[in-house]
């Protein structure tokens, strides 16, 4: 009689130890989950939220830019920005478009938006900081490191009951100056690209377009055909946003598990593209302030440029079709 109850001990005990485990490993990955979900980002110092901006907007050096078409400037921004648009920070000394700015265009339109070279920039956007970040990019390149994105721009401003504003920004002019060197450090020409194409090296190029101009199925406008770069892997910049929602960023956990597969150390080489260089330039943000990335950079020229050398090497998996 004892050797049975004992035998039903024994089982007892071990069933509630396997489920004691079992309990005990579930608990420890959600907690896991939880702990990378809410880890911060790898650098806040180039990102705002609403709240803090809210709180600010009356500080005298900060200065905000609102990023979009003037037509949408004019529908509703918020008080006391400027606008901008991508024509105002494009160089018009190549046969396409896209490229980036030369310091004088930036110092001869911040001064007449009346921006003064100690402000901080607080800049926005209603593509989930895609534009925005083109410019912290443009920027940054220059030296300029007193810019931050507001995250969720314009989309996130009204769902926090931001009052926008439809009149002219009054300003005075200033006499904007950018520091003289120009680290260019996020920066990477075509002959570099070409270089890196050719090369046997193991660095990452990263192609931010949508699947159906990585394919070659579709070209936008500006290219000379189809296709992509050698080498390159897809992952959309919007896979780092909660695109069809909020337009925030996503947070740290989810933004690692996009990448952490594909660039397994923070020091790999990589470098983004796309069409021009706005959404690729919109990755580097993301790679750099977020993640912590030491060597990312993007190509200015993107496919646009690219394709316009019948020389360099394309791929492309698809019949192409004009995408105006």
């Amino acid at each position: 009689m004892n050797l049975k109850i004992n035998i039903i001990l024994l089982v007892f005990i071990g069933l509630f130890s396997c489920n004691s485990n079992e309990s005990k490993s579930t608990i420890h990955s959600d907690i896991a989950a939880e702990e990378q979900e809410v880890l911060t980002y790898f650098n806040t110092e180039h990102i705002i939220e609403v709240d803090e901006l809210k709180t600010l907007m009356s500080t005298e050096n900060i200065k905000v830019v609102h990023f979009g078409r003037p037509a949408q400037f004019a529908e509703g921004h918020i008080p006391g920005a400027v606008n901008i648009w991508r024509t105002d920070i494009e160089s018009t000394a190549y046969p396409y478009k896209g490229m980036i700015c030369s310091k004088e265009q930036v110092e001869t339109l911040f001064s007449r938006l009346g921006i003064r070279t100690h402000d901080t920039l607080v800049v926005y956007d209603a593509v989930a900081s895609c534009d925005a970040a083109r410019l912290w990019w443009v920027l940054k390149n220059y030296g300029y490191d007193s810019i931050r994105i507001l995250n969720g721009g314009i989309h996130e401003w009204k769902e926090k009951e931001g009052i926008l504003d439809t009149e002219e920004t009054v300003v005075e002019a200033t006499n904007f100056v950018l520091p003289e060197e120009s680290p260019m450090s996020l920066y990477v020409t075509k002959e570099e690209m070409l270089s890196t194409v050719s090369s046997s090296d193991p660095i990452v190029i990263l192609d931010t377009r949508s699947i159906h101009e990585y394919s070659g199925k579709r070209q936008k406008k500006g290219a000379k055909s189809g296709g992509r770069i050698p080498k390159s892997h897809l992952i959309n910049w919007t896979e780092c946003v909660h695109y069809t929602g909020d337009m925030k960023f996503k947070p740290y956990g989810a933004l690692s598990d996009i990448y952490n597969d594909l660039i397994p150390s923070k020091n790999n080489k990589v470098i983004a593209y796309c069409h021009s260089g706005v959404r690729s330039a919109h990755t580097t943000f993301v790679l750099t302030e977020l993640l912590g990335f030491k060597n990312v950079k993007n190509y200015d020229g993107s496919w646009t440029e690219w394709s316009h050398f019948e020389s360099y090497p394309k791929e492309k998996d698809s019949i192409t079709t004009m995408l105006q």
